[in-house]
């Protein structure tokens, strides 16, 4: 079995947050889908746990970072430019923000940032490593 991620992600309502990550992208897992969480899968080894606020509570008792207030930024790997931008704008057209942060193209590298409902942040990205600038 290969190795996985699974983010864990606080929201406050889960089932706007599931239709926000389908039209990012993703697709539910209903395996380990009810109505305290909801699996979003976006490969093989990436997957996202969309948990309601009581549901996080049960695994931990840290706090919920507060509205305006950024724990990560989670980068996630594009096929090209163009569906970087294309998750921008469907970030933007449901519920969430496009280009919280300024975008970045190194030519090589091309990313922007969004927001989703929740203030979570996410960073599409994509990178042809054929052509990083060699180091001195």
């Amino acid at each position: 079995m290969p190795q996985m991620i699974f983010v864990n992600l606080p929201v406050c309502s889960l089932n706007a947050a599931i239709k926000f990550y389908q039209a990012l992208g993703f697709n539910n897992n209903p395996h380990f889908t009810d109505d305290t969480a909801a699996c979003m899968v976006w490969s093989e080894t990436i997957h996202v746990m969309l948990l309601t606020h009581e549901k996080w509570q049960t695994f931990t008792d840290r706090p919920i970072p507060p509205k305006g207030s950024s724990e990560v930024m989670l980068a996630l790997s594009c096929e090209s430019t163009a569906a970087v931008d294309a998750m921008n704008d469907a970030a933007d057209a449901n519920g969430g923000t496009a280009d919280i942060n300024t975008k970045q193209d190194l030519g090589f590298m091309y990313s922007r940032s969004l927001m989703d409902p929740d203030g979570h942040i996410w960073e599409p990205m994509w990178m042809d490593p054929a052509t990083i600038p060699p180091t001195s």
